[in-house]
């Protein structure tokens, strides 16, 4: 293998490129995790007797 500082320099800009894109990504991911983690804390596992999207006129 060539050792040669160039390729470490090379590599290791390639890298910190990787790692800048890598970091944009994380908010995405965390509100996407915190989307699901508050969607999933409103499923019931036992439903109401009285459904509140049926109106009295529509029963």
């Amino acid at each position: 293998m060539n050792d040669s500082p160039e390729k470490r320099n090379e590599w290791r800009a390639i890298f910190y490129v990787q790692a800048r894109v890598a970091i944009l990504f994380v908010p995405v991911v965390l509100s996407l995790l915190i989307i699901g983690t508050l969607a999933g804390n409103e499923r019931k596992s036992v439903p109401d007797a009285v459904d509140p999207t049926v109106t009295s006129s529509v029963k």
